[in-house]
């Protein structure tokens, strides 16, 4: 059973109850796309298995039969306000904890349209898995590889681009450091160019972030200030020089990655910690925090992570999906990326909290607490290994919206409750920086008056992305 003690928020979770919420858009639209494409994909595979015949093809042929049939239950089951049943033993991890918590819920919670959107999220996606982890042929599918795949290449100008930013600031490191300690210092403008391009990482227009080269820098100094205001404009909550100031505090230090989505997004996080450990006296090691199986559709596996490094150095990987045919430099660039980044996991400056041949289902106990049911303020209480882990770290950058829901409780906060209180006991354990992009309702830590602008404004301003 979950510990008595666990946090209790003061303010009440979201739920699809409220019709007006992202949480029943979610229920009602999103969530059946989402089986829905995944029945698609395990189609696919079953369409190439029936071509061609072999005891082992028919035996995973009829394995994926069942999936498809379980998954389309699951689909009928949402639109019709279904309860949510006790997820099968299946050899994975984090079954109990999701069968213990949701045998405290009372029986009219617990159908889809009532139980509380982040329980019946995580859920979801771990009822997901147990039909693939119970099978003998669809143990290591990842349903959702193909759609970060093609994410990852058709973002190649806006990689290429940050190669070659990156590549030259390594280049110029020694220019780059010097007077860092002064405000609007190259080295602070790089830091913020290369931060805020992984908070917007989700999207791949990346037309705002300058060359990184120190001329340019050099010249940037005297306007830096306006140019970072120009790009920040849309950043609500902005805590970057906040971020700026404490890491140069640090020497030789350690930066956590609470990892979000694969594909552009990953590529984002490695370009900062590139930038962290190559560029700067501050940052010798970089941990990054994977899920341990499908999650929310696009997070990084282990394997999502190694395979993206991988990619860089594959020659036709990006080329034969360029938009505009990519240069001998524009591969240079790419592969000599790849190539520091091997460097930089062999020599430990890159690591993954889990090894790198972590097989779905099956993290060590530092992988398991990021695919349960809970929020982050019971992570003193639930996973105090991970969070003595986590106090090593002199930041910890949790990346994406789930993340940042987790972080606060996924609760209906007031927009101006401090970011600090609404992390209950988390708060003061460990340095946080949170980078998300909205992307649901939850939302704290705002200036008086900012919720009501943005609602005549841009009405959709929680859930938009922008």
């Amino acid at each position: 059973m979950p510990a008595p003690d666990l946090f209790q928020l003061p303010h009440h979770r979201y739920s699809p109850k409220n019709k007006e919420s992202f949480a029943y858009v979610t229920l009602v639209k999103r969530w059946p796309v989402v089986l829905t494409n995944i029945v698609s994909a395990i189609s696919n595979v079953n369409h190439e298995l029936s071509m061609k015949s072999s005891p082992e093809n028919d035996a995973k042929l009829e394995e994926g039969k069942k999936i498809i049939s379980q998954i389309s239950q699951m689909k009928y089951d949402l639109g019709h306000n279904a309860y949510l049943t006790p997820i099968p033993h299946d050899g994975d991890i984090n079954v109990q904890c999701y069968n213990d918590d949701l045998a405290l819920y009372p029986e009219e919670d617990r159908r889809w349209s009532t139980m509380n959107w982040l329980f019946a999220e995580c859920y979801l996606y771990r009822r997901l898995r147990s039909y693939f982890a119970s099978t003998v042929h669809w143990k290591e599918y990842d349903p959702f590889f193909e759609q970060k795949a093609e994410t990852y290449k058709s973002s190649s100008a806006a990689i290429v681009h940050l190669a070659k930013a990156l590549n030259q600031a390594v280049e110029e490191k020694d220019e780059l450091d010097k007077d860092y300690e002064k405000p609007g210092s190259p080295l602070e403008i790089a830091f913020m160019e290369m931060i805020q391009a992984d908070l917007w990482g989700n999207a791949t227009d990346l037309s705002l972030l300058i060359d990184l080269k120190y001329e340019d820098l050099q010249k940037l100094q005297a306007v830096g200030a306006a140019a970072q205001a120009e790009q920040a404009k849309y950043i609500l909550r902005n805590d970057l020089s906040k971020a700026w100031d404490h890491l140069k505090t640090i020497k030789d230090g350690r930066v956590d990655i609470v990892l979000d989505n694969a594909g552009f997004e990953l590529f984002t996080d490695l370009i900062l910690a590139d930038f962290l450990v190559s560029c700067t006296p501050f940052v010798n090691e970089v941990v990054f925090h994977p899920k341990a199986i499908p999650w929310f559709v696009s997070d990084v596996l282990p394997y999502d992570f190694t395979w993206a490094i991988d990619s860089l150095l594959d020659t036709s990987f990006f080329a034969s999906h360029a938009s505009t045919p990519l240069t001998p430099d524009d591969l240079a660039a790419l592969s000599g990326l790849g190539a520091r980044w091997k460097r930089h996991l062999d020599s430990g400056r890159f690591r993954l909290s889990v090894p790198l041949d972590t097989k779905l289902g099956k993290a060590t106990p530092l992988g398991r607490f990021w695919t349960t049911q809970y929020a982050f303020q019971d992570l003193p209480q639930i996973a105090p290994s991970l969070l003595a882990d986590l106090r090593k770290s002199d930041l910890v950058i949790f990346k994406g919206d789930l993340n940042y829901r987790k972080l606060i409780g996924d609760a209906q906060w007031p927009t101006t409750t401090p970011f600090e209180q609404a992390l209950g006991p988390l708060a003061g354990t460990i340095n946080i920086l949170s980078l998300r992009t909205n992307k649901a309702d939850t939302i704290c830590g705002l200036d008086e008056g900012v919720e009501e602008r943005l609602n005549k404004e841009a009405p959709d301003w929680r859930i938009s992305g922008k």
